[in-house]
């Protein structure tokens, strides 16, 4: 499948969907997010991880203003709804996903990062949600996912003041995991993304769909959940040979820290 505002390919049993408006800053017009759409259901189709990145200068600089302009209020809400099952599809669909992100991380560009499960920065990304400045407000699930990630009262702070965050206090904040030199976030994406293949399927599955929603039920809610799905993933007969390889001390044993 052939796209304009993208890039796609397959390494290895990870997808690598790449922005690629790098002289609008890979601002998302409809035209990148419809083909996002495409992108997300080939990937879940022919990996087992994806990875986004984006090229040029800067991961994503939000929604395309130009755009969002000339919408009705009614279509406003509708395009709203097509962000959020898009970004549904990267936070809840079959596989795991993985950020690579540099240069500016914006309004929906920053929506767009709090929906894979791990998000990488290099050292140089700075952070924003300048929605109060724009006369706007989020769109994109911005309202949930990020401020889930950096609880609702610092996500305000940017929105309201403009202020900006390095990759250090993002990372300080929980809105990313990992933080790298400039110039590695892709390697680095690709690296925790080829860990994550070798999972096994259904565990990665386990851990991207019912681990955010045990946090969105209550206490003895959330443990019985956790056991329905411990009983589902044990049983499976790859989690079987998995454990008896780690058993008959054929499997990687996990090792201390070096950072």
């Amino acid at each position: 499948m052939l796209f304009g505002n993208l890039t796609y390919e397959v390494e290895d049993n990870i997808a690598l969907i790449g922005l690629n408006r790098p002289t609008k800053r890979n601002a998302i017009n409809d035209e990148m997010i419809n083909e996002l759409k495409d992108a997300i259901e080939l990937a879940a189709a022919q990996a087992k991880v994806g990875v986004i990145f984006g090229h040029g200068a800067h991961f994503c600089a939000g929604l395309d203003l130009a755009e969002h302009a000339e919408r009705t209020p009614f279509d406003g809400v509708l395009h709203s709804r097509k962000w959020h099952k898009i970004f549904n599809e990267i936070e809840r669909g079959p596989i795991p996903f993985v950020a690579a992100l540099h240069g500016a991380v914006v309004g929906g560009g920053l929506e767009l990062a709090a929906s894979a499960q791990i998000r990488v920065a290099e050292e140089e990304t700075f952070f924003g949600l300048p929605e109060g400045q724009r006369g706007i407000f989020v769109g994109g699930g911005g309202s949930v996912r990020i401020a889930r990630l950096m609880t609702a009262s610092r996500m305000a702070d940017l929105m309201l003041t403009g202020r900006t965050l390095s990759a250090p206090k993002a990372e300080q904040l929980n809105l990313v995991q990992y933080v790298v030199a400039a110039g590695e976030g892709l390697n680095e994406a690709k690296r925790l993304a080829g860990r994550i293949a070798s999972n096994a399927p259904l565990s990665n599955f386990a851990i991207t769909q019912a681990l955010p929603r045990i946090q969105d039920l209550a206490h003895d809610d959330g443990l019985f959940f956790e056991s329905l799905m411990a009983a589902f993933t044990q049983t499976s007969p790859e989690a079987v040979e998995r454990l008896r390889a780690f058993l008959d001390k054929r499997a990687e044993r996990l090792s201390k820290p070096r950072d």
